[in-house]
């Protein structure tokens, strides 16, 4: 059977891209022949461009409790692009959809080790990671279905908050201690909801990273999120900060996007990156080829425009 992943995609639309808004368009023609112009000009940026590493290991957990506004596509995306430039990456799904794994292209069938049996002390970290297809530097903790039980499981063992913190810190001090290095980032990918697992989520990481998407709903929900960040800083974890924000699902367009883009940046100057990330058809085309838009089709606007996110989060390192 002919590998799925060696299938050339169509070519993107890119008038509907959305992401240009930063870079300098060519003066003089068309529409789409300066947009043409600026994918190239982005394109040619992004790959002389250095993604330094952060002094210290950055653990990131990429959450936001509505559904739908591209957390997973977010994390995946970005991971890659960080490995795809030099840096260590580890992606671990604690989503029991395992769409992370999926984009990623490990297996996470029932009987594959997971972050289930690390969570429940059956495995280590270390004994269930798998490398990704999309790059070197990159591994991923995969999400079975197992791990839709696994919050019923927690609730009556001990340090039911803290399993993934604590798993975390033995598998990064097992790795400088074997090989004198470190992971540039660990990225978590949460459920949809305040459970137990994204709270084991936001327990383990320093920094809250959160994809909203560019429709009112989403900016309905940020509130009730920002208040349970509160809640996970007062009492479990008061390092965690919310770092990022990133504005998904862009059309430039609609006033709509262009209102929530301007209120979130408003209220969250500091966190909130430049780069958007439009509309494309590449970004959803990319999971079902066990891929992401990094590698399915770089020259895209939406792999453009993840790869610009990924840069600004490595700035953010070494300040």
């Amino acid at each position: 059977m002919a590998d799925p992943r060696k299938k050339k995609p169509l070519r993107e639309n890119v008038g509907d891209s959305g992401f240009y808004e930063n870079i300098a368009t060519t003066s003089g023609g068309s529409p789409i022949a300066n947009e043409l112009a600026t994918t190239r000009s982005a394109r040619s940026r992004l790959d002389k461009a250095v993604f330094d590493k952060p002094s210290q290991t950055r653990v990131m957990t990429v959450t936001n409790q509505k559904g739908g506004v591209g957390k997973t596509t977010t994390t995946v995306n970005v991971a890659a692009a960080l490995a795809k430039h030099g840096l260590r990456v580890l992606v671990i799904d604690s989503d029991p959809q395992g769409n992370a794994s999926t984009a990623l292209g490990v297996e996470h069938t029932p009987d594959v080790p997971s972050i289930y049996d690390v969570l429940l002390d059956e495995m280590t970290i270390a004994e269930v990671v798998q490398p990704s297809r999309e790059a070197d530097a990159l591994s991923v903790v995969p999400a079975t279905i197992d791990l839709s039980g696994a919050e019923i499981e927690l609730v009556g063992l001990d340090q039911r908050e803290s399993r993934l913190k604590i798993a975390v810190d033995e598998y990064l001090e097992s790795i400088r201690e074997a090989e004198g290095e470190q992971i540039d980032y660990i990225f978590i990918d949460c459920p949809p909801s305040l459970g137990l697992l994204t709270i084991n989520a936001m327990v383990a990481a320093s920094e809250a990273f959160i994809p909203i998407q560019c429709e009112y709903y989403a900016l309905e929900g940020l509130s009730q999120l920002l208040n349970n960040i509160q809640l996970v800083q007062n009492s479990l974890n008061k390092e965690l900060e919310v770092s990022t924000i990133l504005l998904t699902m862009f059309d430039r367009r609609t006033n709509l996007s262009n209102e929530v883009a301007q209120d979130v940046r408003e209220h969250f100057p500091d966190a909130t990156l430049n780069t958007k990330i439009p509309r494309s058809v590449r970004i959803s085309e990319a999971p079902s080829f066990q891929q992401t838009v990094i590698t399915y089709d770089p020259q895209s606007p939406g792999a453009i425009a993840y790869e610009q996110a990924a840069l600004e989060i490595a700035k953010q390192g070494v300040k």
